[in-house]
């Protein structure tokens, strides 16, 4: 089925060559003269072209006049000026094939706008709408600008486990795999025998690749996971999500200002990448979804970032004077409404925040002299907040089996990780970036479940 795709023929201006289109019909409108318009788009960009099947069609009748919103056709025909507003070409017919139709009265996509919260409901369509093909664009454009960061930088593709018994985070929020009957499993004097179960211990889903991208950066000096992780969090919010995937670097030989320097390089080239290649797609978020989010993403791909402590950020929210939902304190984590106060009130540009309190910082993290505090970061970029997070990998062995004891880490069951210390440990580093967040900072989309094509959120499984 030789075609071409939509966005290319709408760059052409060789007037009079044949081409041949095909994708789905967004408008039909039917003249007096015997004839009939039709908007075909097919996904590749944001515009749809224009037909004209003449009434002389030997199938006008029988197929053309049945091509309704939604229905599927292939066009060919000659190429051929537009007199129309907005496009500079259009198509004459000389061959209409109809492929899959479209029952109107059933069809939910029609020409009315329909809110997000109604497309999640038809998420296997909502594609075909302008809004979220164009997320879909954007989303593609920032997984392969990613790719192409990564490996320019010779950082080597690691595929960490989907399946893990380890917790990276020690948070416990884990969704448990199990092959067990759920009506009778087997037991033992300590309660259900998971020995029987089919890996002979407990497992889950992966929270976190990082864990394993330690053992190969300890190696081959630098690495990156991209990959789904998971988290049981009982948290129905427009910023959460049950299955995300996480792009997580992690290098050897590095410490945290190493770090921090990669992840603003990573984030400067992602919107550089999407204000280059998704011109179209920005345009409409601008426009219809969030105004200034052209500005807000050149500022950021222009600007430096500032660096600021954890203690810092916090006397600067405190002599604020802004009444914020949750307090401000030391010891307390950052929220969403801190990191926007920071990048968009106090700064006007990205911040990178580090050397956050130990108490509620994860187990693996560095042990800054003080006592008090790690070598973490959090990126913050304005309107979103943290869109990175990350940390420099504690190398020493018994700090890091002594904030294991700390944190009530079971230190054999990471065995493993402890050997990374025992054997040629050196100082090394990394973060974690969710995909859908910059999704998200880059569309103006306002709820995560409208960047990922299928959302999985407690008791929302559909699909």
């Amino acid at each position: 089925m030789s075609r071409q795709l939509i966005k290319y023929v709408l760059e052409r201006e060789d007037y009079g060559a044949e081409v041949t289109v095909a994708g789905w019909v967004r408008t039909r409108r039917d003249s007096k003269g015997g004839f009939s318009f039709i908007e075909l788009y097919d996904g590749s960009g944001f515009s749809g072209i224009q037909i004209i099947a003449d009434g002389d069609l030997p199938n006008y009748e029988s197929d053309v006049l049945r091509l309704t919103i939604g229905s599927a056709a292939r066009i060919t025909g000659v190429l051929t000026e537009s007199p129309g507003k907005g496009q500079r070409v259009e198509i004459k017919a000389t061959e209409v094939e109809a492929i899959g139709f479209a029952d109107p009265e059933r069809y939910p996509l029609q020409k009315k706008r329909m809110s997000f919260e109604a497309l999640r409901d038809i998420a296997h369509l909502r594609a075909r709408t302008n809004a979220l093909g164009a997320v879909a664009r954007v989303r593609n454009a920032l997984s392969y600008a990613t790719h192409r960061f990564y490996q320019d930088r010779d950082f080597l593709y690691l595929h960490a486990p989907i399946i893990t018994a380890s917790d990276a985070e020690g948070a416990g929020e884990m969704f448990r795999v199990s092959t067990l009957n759920p009506e009778a499993p087997p037991r033992n004097d300590e309660g259900i025998d998971y020995g029987q179960d089919f890996f002979g211990r407990p497992t889950f889903l992966t929270v976190s690749g990082q864990l394993n991208a330690e053992t190969y950066a300890l190696a081959l000096d630098r690495v990156y996971t991209f990959g789904p992780t998971f988290r049981a969090e009982n948290s129905n919010t427009r910023r959460h999500l049950a299955e995300f995937w996480m792009i997580e670097p992690e290098m050897a030989f590095a410490d945290l200002n190493d770090n921090a320097d990669l992840a603003e390089d990573y984030v400067q080239y992602l919107v550089r990448y999407v204000l280059d290649h998704c011109g179209d797609d920005l345009e409409f978020f601008n426009k219809w979804v969030e105004e200034g989010i052209i500005d807000q993403l050149t500022a950021v791909a222009d600007s430096e970032f500032e660096r600021i402590t954890y203690t810092k950020a916090v006397e600067l929210l405190e002599e604020s004077g802004e009444s914020f939902e949750y307090p401000v304190r030391w010891g307390a984590d950052l929220q969403s409404e801190h990191e926007r106060y920071l990048t968009e009130k106090v700064f006007n540009r990205p911040v990178t925040v580090t050397d956050f309190p130990f108490d509620f910082k994860a187990f693996y993290m560095r042990r800054n002299d003080d006592g008090k505090t790690v070598a973490a970061m959090d990126v913050l970029v304005p309107g979103v907040g943290e869109i990175i997070g990350g940390s420099q990998r504690e190398e020493r062995l018994d700090v890091l089996a002594d904030s294991m004891r700390i944190k009530g880490m079971d230190e054999d069951h990471y065995w493993w990780y402890l050997d990374l210390r025992r054997f040629g440990s050196v100082p090394h580093a990394g973060f974690g970036l969710g995909l859908e967040r910059v999704v998200q900072f880059c569309t103006g989309m306002q709820n995560i479940r409208d960047v990922i094509p299928f959302p999985r959120t407690p008791r929302n499984a559909e699909y």
